[in-house]
């Protein structure tokens, strides 16, 4: 008797799953070749993407290399070429590099694309601190203290990377403005700092030896 209902049991369900499937079979194979594709997509657009970062990584190394040859205008137009083409990893690293190669023909040129990653609210603070300290570098020698406090001050803060740089770059042109106090505020927040790296640190001592009496910590 218990294997006649288990056989109609089982007739009974052949026979749902087969009104099941009249009436949900285009859906079923749609969704299955939904799934498919996208698996298929998705290893398509992982395949593409390595290989676009592969070849990214190759063209850096070569105009890194081009750097290496002295040939500043060659390595500049490469990496202003990765920079405009490259995935987004390596776009940056690039317009930083060009900006590097512009600054030894055009000091100018170099800050302008310095302050453009600055502005570029794409950029990490960390990159764009980076392209405060080293438009600093090359505006030290020549810009009024305020308008480098202006450029460098938000790299400054603790939890910047590039902060030692970027106070040290402050408490030189501080100095060169015979700007005592300000020169003795940024020595003292190098000097306090356990983790300025010691030949900053040794260079604010010496800078430190040179303010007059007053100024001294």
């Amino acid at each position: 008797m218990s294997e006649l209902f288990n056989e109609v049991d089982e007739d009974l369900r052949r026979e749902q799953l087969k009104k099941i499937w009249e009436k949900y079979s285009l859906l079923i194979i749609l969704v299955a070749i939904l799934i498919v594709g996208g698996v298929g997509g998705w290893r398509a657009y992982s395949y593409f993407e390595a290989k676009k970062a592969a070849e990214a990584g190759a063209a850096f190394d070569k105009a890194s290399e081009l750097s290496e040859q002295n040939k500043p205008a060659e390595a500049e137009a490469a990496f202003t070429k990765l920079a405009a083409e490259a995935p987004s990893g390596y776009r940056t690293m690039a317009r930083l590099r060009a900006a590097g190669e512009a600054a030894k023909r055009d000091v100018a040129a170099a800050v302008k694309l310095y302050d453009e990653v600055i502005a570029d609210n794409t950029v990490g603070a960390s990159e764009k601190d980076l392209a405060r300290v080293r438009a600093g570098a090359l505006l030290v020698e020549t810009t009024p203290y305020d308008t480098l406090l202006s450029k460098l001050e938000p790299a400054t803060s603790a939890t910047s990377t590039y902060r030692h740089s970027a106070r040290e770059l402050l408490a030189l042109a501080a100095w060169k403005a015979n700007n005592a106090g300000e020169t003795r505020k940024w020595v003292d927040l190098i000097s306090n700092d356990g983790e300025t790296p010691s030949s900053i640190r040794t260079r604010a001592e010496a800078l430190q030896a040179l303010l007059p009496p007053a100024a001294k910590s």
